[in-house]
């Protein structure tokens, strides 16, 4: 058996709708290629936060087994160590072990120590070749933990002409090209920062959406469900929910052309991505190799509502791991949401807010962080023609990120291993969806969702989800997919079966209350 390469694509803070096949207004003709003639998924789930997505997606496990039960960073014993444990075993480390070439191009965020190597950093875990950051955001003009291999690398950003986003492409692009010549299979995942805050963009990319934005989030939003309903993804099961209760409507927003100039800087970010995504495509049929490729894109969690800056401001900016000092020429930093601030140039360091994340998870409620459908309903593209995954099909069939690592080593056939490192390692806790991506039948899965005390379980149509501290919410997903029908007081027994359902699983994944 030939075994297939393996391309893993992630975006950092990208909503469900963003993508131009997912009903987005961005221009991603790249992405919209891959997602039309490949396989694309209505109901794909990850975890509502970078790191947990990262370590839930790279192990076949849940986060809390893994260690990242909220962020990477110190925390708190079990499952919150911050720091991705030596109790799992990474698809680097298993297809490095079956003879693949591995790399990492990009974000990292699975380890508590940035700044010091340390036994959960990439190069530790089953990457030979890696290329980018340790933290989880950061300057895309110069961006902070930035390494090659485990040497400093952030000499490289003085090159007037870096920009993070095309340089985890070039490294990419660059290994691919490599491994082809050499005739050896490959794992190449790359994993972008963009869009994640900063607002950091060419002014150039900024200036090809002037105008765009000046219908404003409300006539936006009904836009995109329109194309999400003519793309075949959604119907009328998911009707348009409410804007944010906290976001007047746009005829009434203050600053509207900075409020449009925010979003355009956020589009202008997933363009670039997408630019990028598409010199490695151009790679893989350079070099010979597209049809045994699998190409997998998705985002770690949905769209972003943190206005900037976070906490305290001169605490925020003191954070070295995610804010520089000054500008590579020794500007001073414009840190915040102001309207006398245009976001985009390196100097500055801003969101876009609550009203335009409330758009980019169009039709859906919530943000990243909470496990509504806002905060873990992804895009999932899936390009493999040897494999068959290449007719424009559409899947409905919900699956998490779990079930990605199992997928995957299905396709290599290669099989997971019993113990890492001397000690044994829990089996991945999702099942292959090959079948599934092929277009036969499969039944549904229990699905289950944790992150700061905001909880969630779905089994068939049914999903029960509360917000931490708020009571279960009961909703029916083929009938009502946006969460406005809470039918919990019509189905009490049904509440109490499913809530039963998520206590066994957070009891033995390892959640602990939140304190």
């Amino acid at each position: 058996m030939t075994r297939p390469n393996i391309v893993l694509i992630v975006a950092d803070d990208m909503g469900y709708s963003d993508l131009g096949c997912y009903g987005g207004e961005i221009r991603t003709p790249n992405l919209d290629r891959l997602g039309r003639c490949g396989t694309r998924m209505t109901q794909f789930y990850n975890t509502a936060r970078c790191s947990p997505s990262r370590a839930s997606l790279l192990t076949g496990l849940h986060p809390h087994q893994t260690g990242i039960g909220i962020l990477a960073s110190p925390g708190r014993a079990g499952g919150y160590d911050g720091d991705l444990n030596d109790r799992c075993v990474t698809i680097a480390e298993i297809l490095a072990d079956a003879g693949y070439a591995t790399s990492l191009s990009g974000k990292w965020h699975l380890s508590a120590s940035v700044w010091k190597p340390s036994n959960s950093w990439p190069t530790r875990r089953g990457f030979d070749d890696f290329f980018g950051t340790l933290s989880g955001c950061g300057s895309y003009y110069d961006p902070s933990t930035l390494r090659r291999g485990e040497a400093d690398a952030g000499a490289e950003a003085r090159d007037p002409a870096f920009f993070y986003t095309d340089a985890i492409t070039d490294h990419a692009v660059g290994f691919i090209r490599r491994q082809a010549d050499a005739q050896r299979p490959f794992l190449a995942y790359v994993a972008y920062t963009a869009p994640h805050w900063p607002l950091h963009a060419p002014e150039e990319d900024v200036a090809g959406y002037d105008g765009v934005y000046d219908a404003g989030w409300d006539e936006l939003r009904d836009r995109r469900l329109q194309r999400l309903r003519a793309e075949g993804l959604l119907g009328p099961e998911s009707s348009l929910s409410t804007r944010d209760s906290t976001q007047p409507p746009w005829e009434a927003a203050q600053h509207k052309a900075w409020e449009a100039r925010r979003m355009q800087v956020y589009a202008a970010q997933i363009e670039r991505m997408d630019r990028g995504i598409g010199r490695i495509l151009d790679q893989l049929v350079a070099s010979g190799i597209n049809d045994d490729t699998i190409v997998v894109f998705l985002s770690d969690n949905g769209g972003c509502a943190e206005t900037l800056p976070l906490g305290a401001p001169e605490e925020f900016r003191a954070k070295r791991e995610i804010v520089p000092p000054a500008t590579r020429d020794g500007a001073h930093l414009r840190i915040g949401n102001e309207p006398t601030i245009d976001p985009g140039p390196e100097d500055t360091y801003a969101s876009y807010g609550v009203a335009w994340a409330n758009l980019s998870n169009t039709p859906f409620r919530l943000y990243k962080r909470w496990v509504h459908e806002g905060g873990i309903a992804t895009p999932f593209l899936v390009h493999w023609p040897a494999g068959g995954l290449a007719g424009g099909h559409v899947v409905r069939t919900p699956f998490q990120l779990t079930d990605v690592l199992p997928t995957l080593l299905d396709a290599a056939d290669v099989d997971y291993p019993r113990e890492s490192r001397g000690r044994e390692v829990p089996p991945p806790e999702g099942r292959g969806m090959l079948p599934a991506l092929r277009g036969a039948p499969v039944p549904d899965a229990t699905l289950f969702w944790e992150h700061l005390g905001n909880a969630a379980v779905r089994r068939g149509r049914w999903k029960l989800v509360s917000e931490y501290r708020g009571r279960w919410e009961l909703y029916d997903m083929d009938g009502d997919r946006s969460e406005v029908d809470d039918l919990a007081h019509r189905h009490p027994g049904l509440v109490t079966e499913l809530a039963a359902e998520y206590q066994h699983w957070a009891r033995r994944v390892g959640v602990l209350p939140r304190s």
